[in-house]
């Protein structure tokens, strides 16, 4: 019992140590802070990922497209009637699930191409709504002049609150995955009949934490839209939907840190790419070379095995072939 806290507090305890560390170094950079906590946003998209693909196996094109109903559902109600960015955190958190759990229940059969097409049409569909919203979202304009969180109205706190959040979803996320809850997930991903005949209801249960990994990323919404103090049509786009799927699945969506360790790379590398032809290709090498190199991301492999592994592959293949001399 004690094993297995301590095997789901260490990730979260380093990442917190490694926030610590870093704080009084980009304190005085409000550069560094600004990039801090888009890197902590972005890793609430990727942390639903993980979720939803790592754990459940479903494989959602759709994280930004949840983030947006959080980001727009905060925006309209702070800017159009002037309540509470906490109001617009209750709205952040239900709308994506309330969406995404019907969602879940009618797509969890298909199998994985026909699954992420139908999140993918989800994006497309609701950047058409947000871009023909009119005067509702802002319509090609946007959403401009969405108050600031008044407990966090400066930078530093901005990044403070977000890597706080990031904690927290963290703590719930490791023990979620080490329930019940998270085995059944797990042998439903795996062995569907196997979940049934223990009396799981398999989509009932995939669905629930589909909807669970909408609402992580409503969150990340809600911080963007405070942050940003700005929606547009063009914010959290399907292109933002396959940039954070890549950062979860190169830093091993399996994994707690994963998607946290793929979403500072990837965005930090954004910082000094010159154009997005240019981040494409970089991002789309990276892929091939961890998917290569490390298939289940680059926490997510088990590097000592796959070296000793290796090693014993490259002596076998130089291994000379024994002859037998002075037969007839």
């Amino acid at each position: 019992m004690l094993g297995s806290i301590r095997s789901r507090l260490a990730p979260i305890a380093v990442l917190a140590l490694i926030v610590l560390a870093i704080t009084p170094v980009i304190a005085g950079s409000a550069f560094w802070l600004d990039n801090s906590v888009l890197v902590a946003i972005f890793s609430l998209l990727a942390l639903s990922v993980g979720m939803a693909y790592g754990q459940a196996g479903i494989l959602s094109m759709a994280p930004a497209a949840f983030g947006a109903i959080g980001a727009f559902a905060t925006s309209i109600v702070t800017t159009r009637y002037g309540v509470s960015p906490l109001i617009g955190l209750a709205l952040a958190l239900l709308l994506p699930a309330v969406l995404a759990y019907p969602m879940a229940r009618a797509i969890t059969r298909l199998s994985p191409l026909p699954l992420s097409i139908a999140t993918l049409l989800l994006s497309l569909v609701l950047e058409l709504a947000i871009r023909e919203g009119g005067s509702f979202t802002g319509g090609y304009i946007g959403i401009s002049g969405i108050p600031p969180l008044w407990f966090a109205d400066s930078i530093f706190a901005m990044h403070v609150l977000s890597w706080a959040l990031v904690v927290v979803v963290l703590v719930l996320y490791a023990n979620l995955t080490d329930s019940a809850i998270g085995r059944a997930v797990k042998t439903a991903r795996h062995d569907p009949l196997r979940a049934t005949a223990d009396g799981v209801n398999v989509p009932a249960l995939l669905a629930s934490y589909f909807a669970i990994s909408a609402s992580v990323a409503g969150l990340a919404g809600w911080l963007y839209a405070h942050h940003l103090t700005y929606m547009g049509p063009d914010s959290l786009t399907m292109h933002v939907s396959i940039k954070v799927v890549l950062m979860a699945v190169i830093g091993g969506a399996s994994t707690l840190l994963g998607p946290i360790l793929g979403a500072a790379f990837l965005t930090l590398l954004t910082l000094y790419l010159p154009a997005a032809e240019t981040q494409g290709m970089i991002f789309g090498g990276v892929l091939i070379f961890v998917l290569l190199v490390a298939p289940n991301g680059v926490l997510g492999t088990d590097w000592k095995k796959l070296l000793v592994k290796r090693t014993a592959q490259k002596s076998v293949a130089v291994r000379p072939v024994a002859t037998r001399e002075g037969t007839a």
